[in-house]
């Protein structure tokens, strides 16, 4: 028989060569970022594949999704931890303290037990239960990742989440090595801690998963995998990348990866262009590459000091060859060190290894060189003469590239012979350089072509903004990168508003286009807009409302396509104002020119919208007046809400602070929790031996009453002490005997539980009994014979029916009559009680000191443990 790869971990003989290399991280694991074979950190490609699959399907599973970085954190951990099943059995808890898992993601057991725990078992993502020892102390636990078992359940080994043993031994370990929080036992080797072991607080938690999503998408280059497609300037495509990973924010990510950047586990570069520009980023995480022996050159040339003089050019050819002995230390820069890069990494270019006469693009690793003076230095490091003014304009205009690499910059750019120069030549070779460089490395003369690139000729790849555009397309092709961009989301954001507001959203596209294409008729077309981002953002892409109504453009309606009804009713009360002012005016001024009558009523006009126009600025100023009294009245009724709960708080806390009023113990609220009890109990007596006298007794009878009361708390008593007796039997005495306070606390509850269920039997027990008496009878007759008695029994009167329907009223009455007794002499009797009550006095508290101190706290459940 084959042994288990993921078993037997001593004897690789018994493991295949493809299972070796997969599962080679398991066998041993040394230091992070040592470089050996067993650094945690050097993940096969499958191996990593498999641990990313896993991650990323817990981090998607509903349960998990919606929680806080903290919460996600704690579930990979769990997860890493969890035992692998054995056979059938579907096992995959694991054992840990509430205290150890806040080490393991850097914040406290209260971050944990508010943060982790409490939203986790809301969500149903992870179930729980504490193990305790035999004496009843804690001593774990015990977790269960519901993804995970839900995995194994339904899914089986095929699903992502169903790691084998071996599979989640290397995760676990990884996790470790990151972050774990380190132990030292005794009698074994003792565990470093991770490399951000040492990071606690605000953002831990997001700091080691964001860690751990960026090892798992790196690869054996130590190379981020970066995300494609635009990001923001500003954040850079690293964070973008990151946030995507965590799912958070570009801009909190960015922060992320400055707190990992500073924390020595990241590096960030950017290389020089052949502008002298920055480019495009990467992120490179440093123990994934020192596992892999590679070492970042960059991070040398970002050390070097950057010269602040005019810096001697490394093609310079001077009296004394520097340039041949750059060369022969074979110092070309670490552009050609670092040739052979990921193929996958969309960098620019800068593989070749290029000649020190030409190492336009790199950083010199020799020690800068300043201006020295050396014949040939001046004339930008080419060692000729200066040429004629315009050499090289009788040349073809093929050969600008070639003649651009053989003149000199002051003949092709400097002041004719005997005009001073405004800048130094050297100081002008940074210039040249900025110029790029074109085929071979020459150098090309380039503007804002950063700008050009990043525009797209085509529409965007959304099929709804695309439909929505297509009317301007011949605009789109004239914006920038930058102004697509803006048009672009602006674009967005009104297909969502419009979308908002139709009953069938997905028309939205089609109407924003509908609008553009009415506003290119009213400019006269594409040929007609000078400026094209202006002209969209501000009248191609803006609804204009001609009324209140906000579903309306120009009249038309959103919704439904046709004339809006709004601005029709707008238009019939403007022209019926200016017929009455127009009646107005000839009633008043007759035999008016028909010039004079147009002035004399647009006057009017302007009069009247003038009038309408402080109305309007008046309502507005009451409503808001109205809403400035509203938030006050709020305001103020919250602080008032506020000042009563921290009065009742303090009143409480008053309260609290009482000691009880029978036993005297301190801060006891007034009560403790045993007299609570027994006071409780004793009502309950009361009440039940008033119930029992109800029937049994005379009430006009102050003894009959007594002795019907006092038999019922005998009975009572005697139910009481064989519940205790019996809760004896199925607990353990030696502890209620350690602890006298709580045996008195179980006996009083013990009591009070049995005085409630007596409580109840004597009621049903009086019900019963009032329900046959005299009373009782002759209500039940006199329903019986209502109810045979109607008109729709008359004929029949003694019918099965007519028989039913009189004996369920009968019924009904005789429950009725039952309780209406019963609550009729239980009021007589409490009546009568609380006479006998007020008449004998309460006995002061000094009289019943000596009774309290004869009697223990532990007395009754002492007597009855001993017994």
């Amino acid at each position: 028989m084959q042994p288990d790869p993921a078993n037997d971990r001593g004897n690789d003989s018994a493991i295949l060569p493809r299972q070796r290399a997969a599962l080679r991280s398991v066998q041993a694991f040394g230091k992070p970022g040592d470089g050996g074979l067993d650094d945690p950190l050097r993940l096969g490609r499958a191996m990593r594949l498999r641990l990313l699959a896993a991650v990323q399907a817990l981090l998607a599973d509903p349960s998990i999704a919606g929680q806080s970085d903290v919460a996600k954190l704690a579930a990979v951990v769990l997860y890493a931890k969890s035992r692998a099943p054995k056979g059938a059995k579907n096992d995959n808890q694991t054992s840990i303290w509430v205290a150890e898992l806040g080490r393991w993601m850097g914040v406290g057991e209260s971050t944990v037990n508010r943060r982790v725990l409490v939203p986790l078992r809301a969500s149903d993502g992870l179930h729980t239960q504490v193990v305790r020892d035999a004496k009843g102390h804690p001593t774990g636990l015990d977790c269960l990742v519901m993804p995970l078992w839900n995995a194994r359940k339904n899914g089986g080994a095929a699903h992502p989440l169903a790691l084998s043993k071996a599979e989640l031994a290397t995760l676990l370990h990884l996790i470790e090595a990151l972050f774990g929080p380190g132990w030292t036992p005794e009698d074994k080797e003792p565990t470093p801690p991770g490399l951000l072991a040492g990071r606690t607080g605000k953002g831990a938690a997001t700091d080691r998963l964001g860690l751990l999503l960026m090892v798992l998408n790196t690869r054996a280059s130590g190379w981020l995998q970066l995300c494609g497609g635009s990001v923001k300037a500003k954040e850079g495509r690293g964070a973008a990348t990151l946030a995507r990973l965590l799912g958070c924010s570009p801009s909190g990510a960015r922060k992320v990866l400055a707190r990992l950047t500073e924390a020595g586990v990241v590096a960030r570069e950017h290389r020089d262009t052949a502008t002298r520009m920055r480019g495009k980023g990467r992120v490179m995480f440093l123990p994934v590459a020192h596992a892999y022996g590679r070492r970042p050159r960059f991070l040398e040339a970002v050390q070097e000091p950057k010269p602040s003089f005019s810096v001697r050019p490394d093609s310079a050819v001077g009296d004394h060859g520097q340039a041949d002995e750059a060369a022969a230390l074979g110092t070309s820069g670490i552009g050609g060190v670092e040739g052979t890069g990921d193929a996958a990494v969309q960098e620019r270019p800068d593989g070749a290894e290029l000649h020190a006469v030409h190492a336009y693009v790199v950083t010199p690793v020799v020690p800068p060189q300043l201006d020295c003076g050396f014949s040939g230095e001046g004339r930008g490091g080419e060692g000729r003469r200066p040429e004629r003014a315009g050499a090289g304009e009788d040349q073809a205009a093929d050969g600008e590239d070639a003649a651009a690499g053989s003149t000199s910059p002051v003949a092709e750019g400097g002041p004719l012979r005997g005009e001073q120069p405004k800048e130094s030549p050297v100081d002008e070779q940074d210039g040249q350089r900025a110029a790029g460089a074109g085929a071979g490395g020459r150098p090309k003369a380039v503007g804002w072509e950063k700008a050009q690139q990043q525009r797209r000729v085509g529409l965007p790849a959304d099929l709804g903004l695309r439909v929505a555009l297509g009317p301007v397309s011949g605009l789109w092709e004239r914006l920038s990168g930058w102004q697509q961009d803006q048009v672009e989301a602006a674009v967005k954001a009104e297909v969502k508003r419009l979308a908002g507001m139709l009953e069938q959203p997905e028309a939205a596209p089609r109407l924003l286009a509908d609008r553009l294409t009415d506003r290119l008729k009213e400019t006269g077309g594409e040929a007609m807009v000078d400026k094209p981002y202006p002209w969209l953002i501000r009248r191609g892409l803006v609804q204009r409302q001609a009324c209140s109504d906000r579903r309306c453009d120009d009249g038309i309606r959103l919704d439904t396509d046709g004339e809006c009804e709004n601005c029709g009713n707008v238009i019939h009360i403007r022209r019926a104002r200016r017929a009455r002012i127009a009646a107005e005016v000839d009633r008043e001024l007759p035999g008016l020119s028909e010039g004079e009558r147009r002035r004399v009523l647009e006057e009017r006009l302007r009069e009247q919208a003038a009038i309408e126009a402080e109305d309007f600025v008046w309502r507005r100023e009451q409503a808001r007046a109205e809403q400035a009294r509203r938030d006050a009245d709020r305001a103020a009724a919250q602080e008032q809400a506020e000042r009563e709960r921290q009065a009742a708080a303090a009143a409480d806390a008053v309260r609290q602070a009482l000691p009880c009023e029978d036993c005297g113990l301190q801060r006891s609220a007034g009560l403790c929790e045993a007299c609570g009890y027994r006071r409780r109990t004793e009502a309950l007596i009361v009440e039940a031996g008033l119930v029992a006298a109800t029937w049994s007794a005379d009430l006009d009878d102050p003894a009959s009453v007594a002795a019907a009361t006092a038999e019922v708390r005998t009975t009572i008593g005697q139910s009481i002490a064989t519940e205790w007796q019996d809760f004896l039997q199925i607990t353990d005495v030696a502890a209620l005997e350690a602890n006298p306070k709580a045996a008195e606390d179980a006996y009083a509850f013990a009591a009070l539980q049995t005085a409630q269920q007596a409580v109840q039997e004597h009621r049903q027990y009086a019900l019963a009994m009032l329900g046959r008496t005299e009373e009782a009878k002759a209500e039940v007759r006199r329903a019986y014979k209502t109810e045979q008695g109607r008109h729709w029994f008359k004929h029949n009167p003694t019918g099965a029916d007519a028989v039913a329907a009189a004996t369920k009223a009968a019924d009904s009455a005789r429950e009725r009559t039952a309780e209406c007794l019963l609550a009729t002499r239980l009021e007589q009797l409490r009546e009568q009680l609380a006479a006998r009550t007020e008449q004998a006095a309460a006995a002061p508290w000094t009289d019943r000191l000596h009774e309290l101190a004869a009697r223990t706290l532990d007395g009754e459940a002492a007597g009855a443990v001993i017994a």
